[in-house]
């Protein structure tokens, strides 16, 4: 039976999936981009703080080997916003550091995104953020490639 501490996650759907997937995308832009974003939206109506944002920490948890006892990593500056369009949705977001806009940038974008009219928009509009980021990843890639080392095709010298 659950209790009030439970930590079961809601069912996973097709649209809490998309949803994963804007917060992400949201997590990994710029502050400058989510700014972007919502101009090329258009107008947004009146977003309401519903907490303002508001900075704290929380402790990173580890695992030795991923499946090793849990152990307390260290402490992480994370960032929350919480707000309400006129319409009722609500945008929530949480960012590591410091930076109070970005988040509720990306609160607003949450909410609007909760719109089924405007989904595809908000996609649209964090598409550029998601290109930096995938040539960024691709480029790390390439730079890690260059220096992995394939032992089975050394000769050993033995002839």
């Amino acid at each position: 039976m659950p209790t009030a501490t439970s930590t079961r996650s809601p069912p996973r759907t097709p649209e809490t999936e998309q949803r994963r997937a804007v917060m992400a995308r949201c997590a990994l832009a710029t502050r400058e981009e989510l700014r972007a974003a919502l101009d090329r939206l258009g107008p947004v109506d009146g977003a309401e703080d519903l907490r303002p944002a508001e900075t704290g920490l929380v402790m990173a948890r580890g695992r030795i080997g991923g499946d090793g006892r849990a152990f307390n990593l260290g402490e992480m500056t994370v960032t929350r916003a919480a707000v309400r369009l006129s319409g009722g949705e609500t945008g929530f977001a949480y960012h590591l550091g410091r930076d109070r806009e970005k988040a509720r940038l990306a609160a607003i974008l949450d909410a609007v995104w909760q719109r089924p009219e405007r989904r595809a928009a908000v996609e649209a509009a964090l598409a550029p953020a998601a290109g930096r980021r995938a040539a960024e990843d691709a480029a790390a890639a390439r730079r890690s490639a260059a220096t992995k080392v394939n032992f089975f095709t050394m000769v050993r010298g033995e002839d």
